[in-house]
């Protein structure tokens, strides 16, 4: 599918309290057409900013927007009206009037875009049928819940017929049931009208629910983009590690540490397929390892699952055969997942207890050298020759 959106290079650079600061740096952004392409970030990242270079209302410092194939940076005046004209806005605040009727929120559009008057109320009811609001047409903003007014603005952001749609945080002032529904609709428009939508917010559910691809931002700079299986299933970036974390991490009790056995502690992410695979119990078994599932999560990207365990791995030997045995079955554990990382460091950061006494077995208190050449305790270690150690 060809690019409807291409941000080429593009920076965002302000002057504020006698100093430059970028807000947007070096950004490129591709956005196919049809497809509902995410823009995430934590609060300040500079998402907004990004987006509302798309319809030039913050026009790049330097770089390129290109619209469907053709560079739109420096157009004024009627030409960018036009361009407007075809990219519709919903606000995180609605932006309605509040001393209009809905019927009159949504002529506003059609008027500034010279539809004729005898036009204009057919297209509004339509648009009323479109987003569940028919019986709504001559209330006022006031006489709305949030997940209304959101409605609203929607369907005035739809009024000109757009081919792209720009959503700013359009479901972060709603509860979660109505911004599934706000979720929703925005798909059905999607598939229905073909509306290619660029969605930007710091909620992770939203993000997980609705889109195709991503870009994470982090102080201006996109610092990892792809499908969203593929960005989220296999964080790169820490910034990215950190929105997973916060949405699909699990974590230890801290009640739970001092009683656990000793053994490694270890965060499997899977991905796809993977998610439903009998992984534990095969490794288990296979390795003579005892493998205690302490904590799980799954999460959906519409069809596709990224489930998260932690678990811990413990010898049923005792000294260097066992600490062996252990490296082995984390290592297939790792080979047959998305990622997969060990806990001990990160808890001893987060609890600030001795988890190395808790977690690592006397007989086995460094890694072996992952070279086939070294030796640990005079026994030469083979990443890829573990059944020579079950032998």
């Amino acid at each position: 599918m060809a690019d409807i959106i291409t941000l080429d290079d593009v920076s965002v650079v302000f002057e504020h309290g006698g100093r430059l600061v970028e807000a947007v740096s070096h950004a490129n952004v591709h956005v196919e057409e049809g497809e509902i392409f995410g823009i995430v970030g934590f609060s300040g990242a500079g998402k907004s900013t990004l987006v509302r270079t798309i319809n030039l209302l913050e026009r790049p410092t330097s770089g390129r927007v290109v619209i469907d194939g053709r560079d739109v940076t420096t157009l004024r005046g009627a030409a960018l009206r036009e361009l407007r004209s075809g990219i519709g806005f919903v606000f995180q605040s609605f932006n309605l009037i509040d001393n209009v009727t809905v019927a009159q929120n949504i002529a506003f559009a059609l008027k500034a875009a010279h539809v004729p008057k005898a036009q204009r109320r057919p297209r509004i009811e339509e648009l009323l049928r479109l987003v569940g609001l028919e019986e709504k047409i001559d209330s006022y903003p006031s006489q709305l819940s949030g997940g209304q007014k959101q409605r609203v603005s929607i369907a005035r952001a739809l009024a000109n017929h757009p081919r792209i749609l720009l959503c700013d945080e359009a479901t972060s002032a709603l509860d979660l049931e109505t911004t599934e529904e706000i979720l929703a609709l925005l798909k059905r428009i999607n598939a229905e009208l073909g509306v290619t939508i660029v969605f930007i917010t710091h909620q992770f559910d939203v993000a997980k629910a609705i889109f195709d691809h991503v870009a994470v931002m982090e102080h201006g700079v996109i610092v990892e983009q792809g499908t969203t299986i593929d960005v989220f299933g296999s964080p790169r970036h820490e910034t990215t590690r950190a929105l997973v974390e916060r949405y699909l991490g699990v974590a230890i009790p801290r009640q739970l540490v001092p009683q656990l056995p000793s053994g490694r502690l270890i965060e499997l992410r899977y991905k796809d397929e993977g998610a439903f695979e009998p992984l534990i119990s095969d490794v288990s078994r296979r390795f003579e390892v005892s493998i205690n599932v302490l904590h799980g999560n799954v999460g959906y990207f519409g069809t596709q699952a990224i489930g998260t365990l932690i678990v811990l791995v413990s010898a049923r030997q005792e000294g260097q055969r066992g600490a062996f045995v252990v490296q082995a079955a984390i290592d297939e554990l790792s080979s047959r997942v998305a990622d997969a990382r060990e806990l001990s460091v990160a808890l001893n950061d987060d609890i600030g207890a001795s988890v190395d006494a808790i977690f690592v077995d006397d007989a086995y208190d460094a890694k072996p050298p992952a070279a086939a050449s070294d030796a640990y305790d005079g026994v030469a270690y083979d990443g890829d020759a573990h059944k020579e150690v079950l032998a």
